[in-house]
């Protein structure tokens, strides 16, 4: 990081893409992307998940573990190469190889000047139809974590994290103004009619909750495209309609801006961290916290706890 002072106000930008079966292609179609929106004046540019290959845990195959690469390696250096050409801050979500037999889904922090700033493990990691990562991935183990960048401390996390207000909160505790969420997700083909509409809404409601809960910036980048898997059979054959909607909101849930459900798009919009304090003073909700109360949080479960429905 350098010596200047991190800017009052910024722009970031969102790519939202479509992968192809070709690593090397999402690579290019990313670094592209990248320097587009810093064409467009982003000084912060964050990608999907996993955006090296399709998402693969469609399914259980353990010839898919060769997708992985390690940290540093060749996606972080491509990409450290344009984030210095450009002058950009760049987290790049890949499929780590940490080990033989040892991987996680990753988020790299690449600095402006090029260096690899730091990794964000994947902490919360799903085994549901058609997402099965508990296959590919080992539970991060580096915690929640910050990042100082030139444009300031700004924190990651990925996908299933999102649905954990836990994670956001020791994230913003740390001093982050901004958090990312690079994901992939999307509707079951046969399950949207009757579900979607419910499941994008939820997606969108428990982000922006994150949002106001915690008085900062909350960014969340997904895929676009219908992906099947390679091979094989069953009630999920038919694979994943990623629903796009990437979205920027503000400290107070509003949502400044939003890609489309079907398309790529690249998304640049204004952080401004004097939102934040102004936010903050009319809603100290981090003022106001408990913290003497709260020594449960980190049961899972409180056995001893009260019944919910009282016996007659």
């Amino acid at each position: 990081m350098t010596d200047a002072r991190p800017p009052a106000k910024y722009n970031v930008g969102l790519v939202q893409m479509a992968m192809s079966a070709d690593p090397d292609e999402n690579l290019q179609h990313a670094i592209d992307r990248v320097e587009e929106a810093a064409r467009q004046g982003a000084r912060l540019v964050c990608l999907p998940e996993l955006f090296r290959s399709r998402y693969f845990a469609q399914v259980e195959d353990a010839a898919l573990f060769d997708l992985a690469e390690p940290v540093p390696g060749p996606s972080t250096e491509a990409l450290g190469k344009v984030a210095r050409r450009a002058g950009v801050v760049v987290i790049a979500p890949l499929f780590e190889r940490r080990a033989p037999g040892l991987y996680h889904n990753t988020a790299a922090v690449i600095d402006a000047d090029g260096r690899l700033v730091g990794l964000y493990r994947k902490m919360h990691i799903p085994d549901d139809p058609a997402y099965y990562e508990k296959f590919y991935f080992a539970p991060g183990d580096l915690g929640f974590r910050t990042f100082d960048t030139q444009v300031g401390r700004i924190g990651t996390l990925v996908c299933w994290d999102q649905w954990y207000p836990e994670g956001a909160r020791l994230t913003a505790l740390q001093g982050a103004h901004i958090l990312f969420y690079p994901t992939a997700i999307g509707w079951h083909p046969r399950e949207r009619q009757q579900h979607g509409a419910q499941q994008l809404d939820a997606w969108r409601t428990i982000q922006r909750s994150h949002a106001i809960a915690n008085g900062l910036f909350v960014a969340a980048v997904n895929r676009v495209g219908h992906e099947r898997p390679a091979e094989g059979g069953g009630d999920r054959a038919d694979g994943i309609e990623f629903w796009g909607s990437s979205f920027l909101a503000d400290p107070f849930g509003v949502v400044v801006m939003e890609a489309p459900r079907d398309r790529e798009a690249v998304l640049v919009a204004e952080v401004d961290l004097a939102r934040i304090e102004e936010v903050r003073r009319s809603w100290p909700f981090l003022r106001d916290r408990r913290i003497d109360a709260y020594a449960g949080i980190g049961e899972r479960f409180l056995d001893n706890a009260p019944p919910l429905i009282a016996d007659s």
